[in-house]
């Protein structure tokens, strides 16, 4: 049961990009393609779940035995630079039309502080790894839903009558916050 609240609360009411506000560049920047939101949430759901374990084992056998606790941030940051790497790697084989789409954004997951932000909460939370695996699935999962269902929306406002004076980012910050909003109403739920 408390892996089904966790996953519940991971990814409606306490969703990464619209409850905390973590990963905000990746969500304005990738939004405008739903096929490249979708690109863009496996990444980060597949870096974010590896990062998590690794991170996760890190922090309990090498920087809490040796004392080396302050170091815990440069460490999450080199480990999630390298899977990124390893991402950016794989996916220039197996689909550059993804690697291309996703452009400048995909080594962007580097400095993504949603996945730097998960590692930490996990440790904070003091999750035990299993618990921490499937908080860091969840929130990419509520990650990726955000930014597919905001993709949506700004395809359909790319179709839409808008005033000049706000399309692009203006509208874009309003539909945000609306949908930010919308996901409040799950607050109750758990």
């Amino acid at each position: 049961m408390e892996y089904i609240i966790i996953f519940i609360s991971a990814i409606f009411v306490n969703n990464i990009v619209l409850s905390q506000f973590l990963g905000i560049c990746p969500f304005l920047g990738v939004s405008k393609k739903i096929d490249t939101a979708m690109g863009m949430s496996a990444a980060v759901a597949f870096v974010l779940t590896i990062a998590t374990i690794v991170t996760f084992l890190l922090q309990r056998y090498v920087l809490d035995s040796l004392g080396l606790g302050y170091l815990q941030t440069i460490t999450f940051i080199l480990v999630i630079a390298s899977l990124v790497q390893m991402v950016e790697i794989v996916l220039k084989k197996v689909s550059p039309a993804l690697y291309q789409a996703l452009g400048v954004f995909l080594p962007l997951i580097t400095t993504n502080c949603t996945i730097l932000g998960v590692a930490i909460l996990v440790i904070q939370k003091d999750f035990n790894l299993l618990t921490g695996v499937v908080y860091a699935f969840s929130t990419a999962i509520g990650f990726g839903l955000a930014l597919v269902i905001f993709a949506g929306l700004r395809e359909q406002m790319a179709l839409s009558d808008i005033p000049e004076k706000m399309k692009g980012t203006p509208i874009a910050l309003i539909t945000a916050g609306l949908l930010a909003m919308a996901f409040m109403g799950f607050s109750g739920v758990v």
